[in-house]
């Protein structure tokens, strides 16, 4: 099953061309938003004095995601900035990791990546945590029952930090995402 992938970017933009590349950045959304398979995107920057603006962007898969790349309109849409930003490598995210954290205090550019309500998150969580927990330790327990509770924690998160962040929360959040999104702009 494909995954969603997210594409994380950080730009420097000399603060004289902050309006610029505001209108730079609009049109890339627009381009993004007529590509296939596209889902959201969103620049943010640290405060309104930085050069450093942070675009996220995601797409349903790899295979979407290539297309957008080796677009026209992309290969376009970069070289329509060069001499205003200045490139930086890309982080490229599978599952829900960067999109549950919202920065504390951001200037939006343009449309605000959504983040569903705390309390939406704990609970979605606590959906996968509460019973992958119970029955991890219900299958560790014959032969951890005398270790020191420590090292039984240990076993027991070193276990199910990676069913969680590859497995169980991945397939939660795109089962609730209806629910999560209730309420989006």
């Amino acid at each position: 099953m494909a995954e969603p992938i997210t594409v994380s970017i950080t730009r420097t933009v000399s603060p004289d061309r902050a309006k610029e590349v505001a209108a730079w950045a609009r049109a890339g959304q627009d381009l993004l938003s007529a590509s296939p398979g596209y889902l959201g995107s969103g620049w943010i920057r640290p405060d309104p004095e930085s050069p450093e603006w942070h675009m996220l962007y995601r797409f349903a898969d790899a295979e979407s995601l290539s297309i957008w790349e080796k677009s026209p309109e992309r290969e376009w849409w970069v070289a329509s900035a060069l001499g205003m930003v200045a490139h930086s490598p890309e982080e490229r995210r599978t599952g829900i990791e960067g999109w549950f954290d919202e920065p504390a205090t951001v200037e939006v550019i343009a449309r605000k990546p959504f983040a569903p309500p705390r309390w939406k998150q704990m609970v979605s969580i606590f959906i996968v945590f509460y019973p992958l927990s119970l029955l991890t330790n219900w299958a560790i327990s014959g032969f951890t029952h005398d270790w020191v509770l420590p090292l039984r924690v240990l076993l027991l998160v070193v276990i199910v930090s990676p069913i969680m962040t590859y497995f169980a929360l991945p397939l939660v959040t795109r089962a609730l995402r209806p629910w999560l999104q209730r309420g989006k702009p």
